[in-house]
């Protein structure tokens, strides 16, 4: 999947931005593909969790999304305090804007 300066192989899970790999750990990277398969849908922070973590994930606090979806927009977003991609929804959570 291409958007932007960025490809995304999600068969061989690699990431390239502007032509270069892209190190993203395990965690960034299901997160990734999951906003991607949910593009342009407003997606909650528990719904993000129990898809990327798992149901019975351990991960008791929501802001860990966030510090995930920090080092996302750090690693993707030309402008990571202004993220074209990967959008904050007011009260919800996150979405892949396509």
């Amino acid at each position: 999947m291409l958007f932007g300066d960025i490809d995304v192989d999600l068969e061989h899970l690699r990431v390239y931005h502007r032509g270069h790999l892209v190190e993203l750990t395990p965690i960034e990277f299901r997160l990734l593909r999951y906003l991607i398969k949910n593009a342009d849908r407003p997606l909650s922070r528990d719904s993000l969790i129990e898809a990327v973590w798992g149901y019975d994930s351990d991960v008791g606090n929501d802001r860990t999304v966030d510090v995930h979806m920090r080092h996302l927009r750090e690693k993707l977003e030309d402008d990571p305090a202004n993220p074209r991609w990967f959008v904050t929804v007011r009260g919800i959570g996150y979405k892949f804007e396509r």
